[in-house]
């Protein structure tokens, strides 16, 4: 995050849109991953910016990439970013937003476990042209807890809870 304490010269109504578009940003951010849409994620960041992200730590467009590789293995993913605080600067925004993620995946011996994370996205965002993105992430993981998971299929753990949602672009949305 970028430590510039100059407040920004923007009138109300304009830190009002800069607060929205930032926070649309975020949610997109968690679209793209749930629904590993490539397109959707590659839109929250600049390409020129970089992730800190677990076991990730490089360019911005390298943890699409990984990320991209990675999706795939997760059986069903849901990101949710709450308590987000938004810090409009003269040169862009400093953003911490808590997240939780509830991940179903293979460990490294192919056996599916299930992870509460949660955590905060310590974001830098700038403002090019009339688009905010993130530039720098640095993610902080505050909890990580291993849950149970059911034996069954899909079918059977949704049961009439119909349709089930998917990756894109088969998800109903």
């Amino acid at each position: 995050m970028n430590d510039t304490h100059e407040p920004t010269r923007l009138d109300a109504i304009g830190q009002l849109m800069a607060r929205e578009a930032i926070r649309d940003c975020l949610y997109r951010y968690c679209r793209g991953i749930d629904r590993a849409d490539e397109a959707m994620l590659r839109s929250a960041y600049w390409p020129d910016g970089t992730d800190t992200h677990g076991p990730y730590s490089g360019s911005a467009e390298g943890f699409i990439d990984w990320a991209m590789k990675t999706l795939p293995l997760i059986e069903r993913g849901i990101h949710h970013v709450h308590n987000i605080l938004i810090d409009l600067r003269a040169d862009g925004a400093a953003v911490e937003s808590s997240f939780t993620a509830i991940q179903r995946q293979p460990d490294a011996q192919g056996r599916i476990r299930q992870w509460d994370l949660r955590g905060r996205y310590l974001d830098w965002f700038e403002e090019r042209g009339d688009e905010w993105r993130v530039l720098n992430r640095l993610v902080v993981f505050d909890f990580v807890d291993e849950m149970p998971v059911r034996e069954g299929g899909e079918t059977e753990r949704f049961g009439t809870r119909q349709p089930i949602g998917s990756r894109w672009p088969d998800d109903p949305v």
